[in-house]
Parts: structure tokens; C-alpha cells; sequence
């Protein structure tokens, strides 16, 4: 799998986990779903993503968003 999916991949499982969690524990996990929206806004401008650079170190190869 590469780099870029398997960034989409976790991101959206977090922001999963965060909302069932914020349903079922507190509403103050909502504050980890924009958490997680803002590390994918800066992403978009920036290029670099956090968990891409984790990935690659993990020894994914590369797709066509991240490099």
C-alpha cells in the first residue's frame, strides 16, 4: 500500500474512532476530529504530513501526494 493511502486510511480511521467516541464517552474527543482536520488542511498547503514521514520511515513506498 502506498504512503498516500495509507495516510487517508488512518486519517479517516481516527476521525472514526473520535466520533464514536465523543457519542459514546465525552463530546470533548470532537476536539481530536479538528484536531485531525487541521493537520490535513496544513498538510494540503504545506506537503508535509506527519504521518506520511512516519510511513515512509516504516518503509512504505511512495505515492503521487507525499513523496
Amino acid at each position: 500500500m502506498s504512503v498516500d493511502r495509507l495516510v487517508f486510511a488512518f486519517a479517516g480511521t481516527l476521525i472514526l474512532i473520535s466520533l464514536a467516541l465523543s457519542q459514546i464517552h465525552n463530546p470533548a474527543w470532537l476536539w481530536f476530529t479538528a484536531f485531525i482536520g487541521a493537520n490535513m488542511l496544513q498538510a494540503s498547503f504545506t506537503g508535509f504530513c506527519p504521518a506520511a514521514w512516519i510511513f515512509k520511515r516504516l518503509g512504505a513506498r511512495p505515492g503521487m501526494a507525499f513523496r
